[in-house]
């Protein structure tokens, strides 16, 4: 699944967590700074938020772009030079797709910093304390237009590379599993592991993988905005005073709902799996049928479908809950910052613009925290589709076949199905 695509997957991989971890250090602690040697410096300390696009074409925008650019330059050619790969090339793919989503988080990140002059804008003009023109109000909503048209441009563009990212894997592990097909074709529903379900880890896996990295960014950049937001809130309800009182909100609030997911989504998993097996029972037994009167005739059908049957009446009731935990912590989520802002805004302490930002900030950061409640269904299936594959990889290299893979490989059928033990 992955040496297909990937050289040294476990290597590989390693490397890249632990160059990402040097490259976002030496960003924090001295690459920032370098900028001003090459003309392009920090924003300073105390200075306001730049406000609409021009963000992104700022100094120091640019030069950060620059040393992503050299870190993965760096990444590329170390492993182009210890570990060639045929699919090298698409490493750089992947690079940019990283960027983009980091690009797509920073214009997050302008969004919530448009939030707060425009909102105390409009709370000023309604409460008839500020004087306004109509050219003057329609430049504060085009600026954000400008923020959501780049964005939007962005995500086209993300979703045209990401799609053929996944072809190329899907590319690679269809002409790795092809290359063994004289070892395969025995494995029960070979031709479909190979036509669908390399597809499908591909692009599960991808759609993982940016979710995780987006999860990640984000939190790098909204973790020091709602840090400074939460000097404009003194207290929690029923808590009262504390350090970081946002912070510590989100933290909370986020490991409870992951918590509360997986418990309730712990048996999904294996049925998802079994699933998968008494559907691919059922329909090869069909197609033998097709060529064989001898085969699927009614006893043997109705019996595989009854474990069809089965299987899914146990994912239903299982989902029943599994969903009703999911959809009413996601439904509290809703309007989990509303109830921790209540005193302050009782009290009048924040204003319209503030309310705004820190809502939007503190969904973003319990959100990332969020990432297993928000794909735990994905991961599920996920697994399942794996667990398939690896039967595949089990007879490349000669492993012992899990005891399903044995029952059903073609030429070791049982003259009758065993009913699935679900």
């Amino acid at each position: 699944m992955f040496v297909s695509f990937f050289p040294q997957p476990r290597l590989f991989f390693l490397s890249a967590v632990a160059w990402s971890i040097v490259l976002v250090a030496g960003w924090y602690l001295a690459g920032a700074e370098l900028g001003a040697l090459f003309g392009m410096p920090p924003d300073a300390s105390d200075a306001p938020p730049i406000i609409g696009v021009s963000v992104f074409w700022s100094p120091s925008f640019l030069w950060f772009y620059l040393y992503f650019a050299a870190g993965v330059f760096i990444f590329y050619a170390f492993w182009r030079w210890y570990s060639p790969h045929p699919w090298q090339l698409w490493f750089l793919g992947s690079s940019l797709i990283l960027f983009i989503v980091y690009f797509q988080v920073q214009v997050s990140v302008a969004v919530n910093n448009w939030y707060g002059p425009f909102w105390d804008y409009i709370q000023a003009v309604l409460s008839k304390t500020q004087t306004t023109t109509t050219p003057e109000y329609y430049g504060q909503v085009a600026s954000f237009a400008g923020l959501a048209l780049v964005g939007m441009n962005v995500a086209v563009l993300n979703a045209f590379l990401v799609s053929h990212w996944i072809f190329r894997w899907r590319t690679a592990m269809n002409d790795y599993y092809m290359s063994h097909w004289s070892k395969l074709r025995h494995i029960e529903g070979a031709s479909q592991r190979v036509q669908e379900d390399t597809m499908r880890f591909s692009q599960i896996m991808e759609d993982l993988g940016v979710t995780f990295i987006d999860s990640i960014m984000t939190l790098i950049a909204f973790m020091p905005v709602l840090i400074n937001l939460s000097t404009h809130i003194t207290a929690l309800p029923v808590v009262g005073t504390i350090a970081h009182p946002l912070v510590v909100a989100a933290v909370v609030w986020s490991v409870l709902g992951t918590v509360s997911l997986i418990i309730a989504g712990m048996k999904l998993p294996g049925l998802q799996f079994r699933n998968q097996r008494v559907e691919a029972a059922y329909r090869k037994e069909l197609v033998y049928g097709e060529d064989n009167a001898n085969r699927a005739d009614p006893v043997s059908v109705t019996e595989l479908f009854a474990n069809v049957r089965r299987n899914y009446f146990r994912l239903y009731f299982h989902y029943v809950y599994f969903n009703v935990v999911r959809y009413s912590y996601l439904q509290a989520n809703n309007i989990f910052s509303l109830l921790i802002l209540g005193p302050s805004i009782v009290a009048g302490t924040i204003t319209l613009g503030l309310l705004n930002q820190i809502s939007y900030a503190f969904s973003q950061v319990t959100n990332s925290f969020q990432f297993l409640v928000n794909s735990w269904s994905t991961i599920v299936e996920l697994l399942s589709v794996q667990k398939r594959l690896r039967a595949f990889e089990a007879m490349i290299h000669g492993e012992e076949l899990p005891d399903i893979d044995k029952r059903y490989m073609k030429g070791h059928e049982t003259d009758a199905p065993e009913p699935a033990k679900v």
